[in-house]
């Protein structure tokens, strides 16, 4: 298996990013496949490199097929491990917002309590449980934490525990950021992926125009012809 991946993604590197992002599209072909044909096409159009080159295909383009392809296919592998650890994370979200919804419904009762008889306090908690939304939930037990930290004596009066408040702005933080890495790809573009569609573009960009040339020179040769076509393209036609 050839190990060098990494090497091609690195040589490759500053040419697929010069891609503009406009010219970026989803690879209509699942990627694996792209890659396989394309090797494929390496090794058939390299027995015809001399026939090739009379309509302008150097034989430096199509040992420059595996290359590109060697540099999809690591940013293939980078895509994979993000886009993973997002969905990671979304599964971690799905398990820890409910019992932080309800760790944050306690202390808003155990203030709302303590601070019966203070309508200054008591507004202050109402302005907390303003607003909805997950993020507005991790704000709420930032909130709490200070609120709670600033008036200690009528919580430690009704036997609160006072360190559930150093919890709750820490349970904000980790939330905080778990939420961020669940939405990485809502949020903004997600650049490994946006990387991984440019490196098929650099590739399919080669591979095209191999495919074309081929499909001219052997226009009368349904032999050689037949290898300059995509197997799963015709399949799925």
């Amino acid at each position: 298996i050839k190990m060098a991946n990494l090497d091609d993604y690195n040589a490759k590197l500053a040419e697929i990013q010069a891609i503009a992002n406009e010219e970026v599209t989803d690879p209509g072909i699942p990627v694996a496949i792209a890659l396989q044909e394309a090797e494929n096409l390496y090794h058939w159009s390299l027995d015809d490199a001399d026939k090739l080159s009379v309509v302008g295909i150097e034989r430096t383009q199509i040992e420059d097929i595996p290359i590109r392809a060697g540099a999809c296919r690591e940013a293939q592998s980078i895509w994979n491990k993000d886009y993973r650890s997002q969905q990671e994370a979304q599964k971690e979200w799905t398990i820890q917002a409910p019992e932080a919804y309800d760790f944050r419904n306690d202390l808003l009762a155990s203030l709302r309590f303590a601070y019966r008889k203070n309508d200054a306090l008591l507004s202050r908690v109402r302005a907390i449980t303003d607003g909805t939304g997950h993020a507005d939930m991790i704000q709420d037990l930032n909130d709490i934490a200070v609120l709670g930290r600033e008036n200690p004596e009528p919580l430690t009066a009704i036997r609160f525990e006072l360190t559930m408040l150093d919890r709750a702005a820490i349970r904000a933080d980790e939330l905080a950021n778990l939420l961020a890495e669940a939405n990485g790809d809502k949020a903004d573009p997600n650049e490994a992926k946006i990387i991984r569609d440019k490196a098929y573009m650099y590739l399919k960009v080669l591979v095209d125009e191999i495919r074309e040339a081929g499909k001219y020179v052997f226009r009368k040769d349904s032999k050689r012809l037949k290898g300059y076509g995509s197997q799963y393209r015709r399949m799925h036609r």
